[in-house]
């Protein structure tokens, strides 16, 4: 087998061996590794490769894991775990018990902060910094953070203490016009003027040409470097808003010239207080097909299932645009996720009524709060792991004073291979427990169009959460209807036990009950819960009555999670009855294909059969105390 330069590469010293020529050859056998290894295994693809060179200039300048770098998201960071001794674990990146496909503190030493969430990192760099200070100690801190995740007020929160403080802080702006889709907003448009500034380009050549003589200055390196860097103040417009927050600003510069990169970085080692190096990169540099795409191919494309079912999102993208085509107060909101909710046709179909408002969810639920307030019925389209960062304007802004704001919960539930940060198994706990808040997950994409329409007819703040998943393939229905308001479905009559489940478990239940019938002589009911909140109390008790054990079966966190709601209505209401939730247990979950990681949990009808016949068992034994209930896993 032909040796590579990548071969050679087991820790970020290997690096610092290699000429200039070398490293030029290594970011090419990079790129080529990234096609192969992600076209296989899938994973966040655009914006690894438009942070080869970036990467190994990092490495190159600083001393890892001594020096911190971190990485914002850490979508980008694969070319990190390749250069830091991971990259023969590769062909296990996503899956269950592999790679993770974020960075993450258990996994390497020099992965200092995991993250998955974005604008994270100037904080935790900072935080970081702080730290090192107290405690008289020297080494670098580096935030590497995207301009998409620099519109999160997070950052800019960070930005303004760490100006304050004057701590050595160095932050990296990798520049590439992305997010996920195009970014939006002031702060884009900004750095759009800074790229655009004709003083950039003369001082580019200003610095390539003193740059390109770097290796006959010899003792001359300081002072050139410092001229370099004289060039670079060229391309500063007269005050921007990075020295605004205290920092020294630099750049920008070609974030694909290792000849620029690697001195410029030196000489920002060596300078000190708080420094913002801005870096122009391109999503998906190198691969034709993904420099061309729309959102830069920012995952590896998935191939087509044929004749697969239409997935959730779809369904919900579909379903939105056909009430908006009806009711012109209707709009959506979304907080960078426009093509990840499936609404870039919404958009162009309806360009004055969608909002992307870059990474900022709590300004997007208080934004609805206040379209709400005036008279719009607007669609909150927003993934569960992301909802979370905006809880506090969800109860103070939409939920007391009970606007009629729709939440479109998109990955609900188990999400699969991006792993612990963005399961999104709390969102029941966490909206559950706020007055005037109704949820609702449909057992299939057909149900979903009508609980959409059913939640626009609602006067008050209504959750509708949905899966990352393809629906069931039921037909369609025509026209879209209100379902009764709290009411639940009893898809199965049975009379040995009952089995109340949730969203995509109601299919999973009816699977289950039907070999319970098969193999076990067990006829089970099979209730399709569909209001979380409002419960459907007149069923639920009348059930409870009859004495059957219960099994509640849900995709979220047991914890707070619907069967603890029905746990607590048979309590208050004195009604003793054998109940075992089953859902996700008290651990976070970690990243793997959704179908395994769901077989794991026992959250599939083989895993329904088992509980159901060991509570049957208990019950029978007289081992469940009635006025309690057994916490299933």
């Amino acid at each position: 087998m032909l040796t590579t330069l990548l071969d050679s590469i087991h820790d970020p010293k290997d690096l610092k061996k290699l000429s200039e020529s070398q490293l030029v050859t290594l970011a090419q056998e990079i790129r080529d590794f990234l096609v192969t290894s992600i076209s296989r295994t899938g994973g966040h693809f655009g914006a690894n490769m438009g942070v080869v060179e970036l990467t190994i200039a990092l490495h190159r300048v600083f001393d890892s894991p001594r020096d911190k770098i971190i990485w914002d998201v850490g979508h980008q960071g694969y070319v990190h775990k390749i250069l830091t001794g991971r990259k023969d674990m590769f062909p296990t990146l996503r899956k269950l018990g592999g790679l993770a496909g974020f960075l993450k503190r258990s996994e390497s030493e020099h992965d200092p902060f995991g993250a998955g969430h974005s604008s994270t990192s100037i904080s935790a760099a900072l935080g970081m910094a702080v730290a090192r200070d107290l405690r008289n100690e020297d080494y670098h801190v580096i935030a590497v953070i995207g301009d998409g995740a620099l519109t999160g007020g997070m950052a800019m929160e960070a930005m303004n203490h760490a100006g304050d403080l004057g701590t050595d802080l160095i932050v990296i702006l990798n520049d590439n016009e992305m997010s996920i889709s195009n970014n939006v907003g002031a702060v884009s448009k900004y750095l759009t003027r800074l790229r655009s500034d004709p003083n950039y380009a003369r001082a580019k050549q200003d610095i390539d040409h003193l740059l390109r003589h770097l290796s006959n200055v010899g003792q001359k390196v300081t002072k050139v470097l410092d001229r370099a860097m004289e060039a670079a103040r060229h391309m500063i417009l007269p005050i921007t808003p990075f020295e605004g927050f205290g920092f020294k600003y630099i750049g920008p510069i070609d974030g694909h010239d290792l000849r620029q990169l690697i001195p410029v970085l030196e000489r920002v080692k060596e300078l000190k207080g708080p420094i913002l190096l801005h870096v122009l990169t391109q999503k998906g540099k190198g691969y034709p097909q993904a420099e061309n795409s729309e959102d830069k191919w920012h995952a590896w494309p998935s191939a087509a299932k044929p004749n697969q079912a239409p997935s959730y999102t779809s369904v919900f993208a579909q379903t939105v645009a056909e009430m908006a085509r009806k009711d012109e107060r209707i709009v959506v909101v979304t907080p960078a996720m426009l093509s990840g909710s499936g609404l870039v046709k919404f958009q162009k179909e309806f360009p004055t009524r969608t909002f992307d408002v870059g990474i900022a969810e709590q300004h997007a639920a208080t934004f609805c709060a206040g379209l709400a307030a005036a008279g719009k019925r607007p669609i909150f389209a927003v993934y569960s792991t992301f909802l979370q960062r905006a809880y506090d304007q969800t109860i103070h802004d939409i939920c007391i004073q009970n606007l009629p704001v729709v939440l479109a919960v998109d990955r609900a539930g188990i999400v699969g291979p991006d792993g612990e940060t963005h399961q999104g198994v709390f969102d029941i706990a966490y909206l559950r427990t706020v007055p005037n808040m109704s949820i609702m997950m449909p057992k299939d994409e057909n149900e979903l169009r009508h609980m959409l329409f059913t939640a626009m007819q609602h006067d008050g703040p209504v959750a509708v959460r949905y899966p990352r998943a393809d629906g069931v393939g039921v037909p369609m229905d025509e026209p879209l209807h209100a379902l009764p308001w709290g009411k639940a479905e009893v898809l199965r009559e049975g009379r040995h036990i009952t089995i109340v489940a949730l969203g995509p478990m109601v299919p999973e239940a009816m699977k289950a009950a039907e070999r319970l019938a098969a193999k076990h002589q067990i006829e089970a009911t099979v209730v399709n819960l569909r209001f979380v909140k409002p419960l459907d109390e007149e069923l639920l008790l009348s059930l409870a009555k009859t004495g059957r054990p219960m099994l509640t079966v849900e995709e979220a966190s047991l914890a707070g999670g619907m069967g603890s709601a029905i746990a607590e209505l048979l309590a208050d209401r004195g009604v003793m009855v054998p109940l075992r939730r089953k859902g996700v247990p008290d651990h976070f979950v970690e990243h793997g294909g959704r179908d395994e990681v769901l077989q794991r949990l026992g959250l599939c009808a083989d895993g329904i059969v088992e509980d159901a016949l060991e509570l049957m068992r208990q019950a029978q034994a007289g081992q469940v105390p009635h006025a309690l209930n057994r916490v299933g896993t």
